[in-house]
């Protein structure tokens, strides 16, 4: 039975380069997904919740930068979509891959859980799984892939790079008095979220 590995980051560049690591060292593309918090829309698709297909696309940001979406196009290329969808708590991600469409499964079937029963579905623990919500909530990407028990060790060391350290974030989520997830609260602005981009930045 193959395993969920999931890291966290902060820049999307750090997402797109680990994803394709993983394609490089053999990790099929049917078992990396990626989920990006789109909040300040640097991926410009659909107006609503919505597929549509992706190889590789260039998008531009609200600033005018120029944005290759190589790893939503990498993680797409086997399922040939792309997801776009506002997640509770959460705001709007995209995605790709199969924890996307586990998560469009849930947001369109009414399933109570949103990213957090996504991962914790999918083999994560809650306490990280809390983690890994909020920091996506507040402007991170996620990277997730299956793989078996033995590739663990060789690909854990290959996501690590350039990801949040999960224990630290959450120490720093808890000194600031924040303990859980609250997919009540409201999610983060653009504003908002280029702040936390630029605090974590490297």
């Amino acid at each position: 039975m193959p395993t969920t590995i999931c890291r966290l980051y902060d820049a999307y560049a750090d997402a797109n380069r680990v994803i394709l690591l993983l394609e490089v060292s053999g990790v099929p593309l049917s078992d990396t997904s990626l989920i990006s918090n789109n909040c300040d829309a640097w991926y410009r698709g659909p107006a609503r919740p919505n597929v549509v297909p992706l190889r590789r696309q260039r998008e531009s940001s609200d600033s005018g930068t120029r944005i290759e979406s190589t790893a939503i196009g990498a993680t797409a290329a086997t399922a040939g979509l792309i997801t776009i969808l506002a997640v509770l708590g959460v705001g709007p991600v995209v995605g790709a891959g199969w924890l996307a469409t586990m998560l469009s499964s849930i947001a369109i079937g009414g399933v109570t859980g949103g990213l957090l029963g996504a991962l914790t579905n999918a083999g994560i623990n809650e306490v990280d799984a809390q983690v890994f919500v909020e920091v996506v909530r507040r402007g991170g990407t996620l990277v997730a892939t299956r793989v078996p028990q033995e590739d663990v060790p060789r690909i854990g060391a290959l996501m690590i790079r350039g990801a949040v350290n999960l224990a630290e974030r959450s120490e720093l989520y808890r000194e600031a008095g924040r303990l859980a997830f609250d997919p009540n609260a409201p999610p983060y602005a653009a504003d908002q979220v280029r702040c936390e981009r630029a605090l974590h930045a490297r």
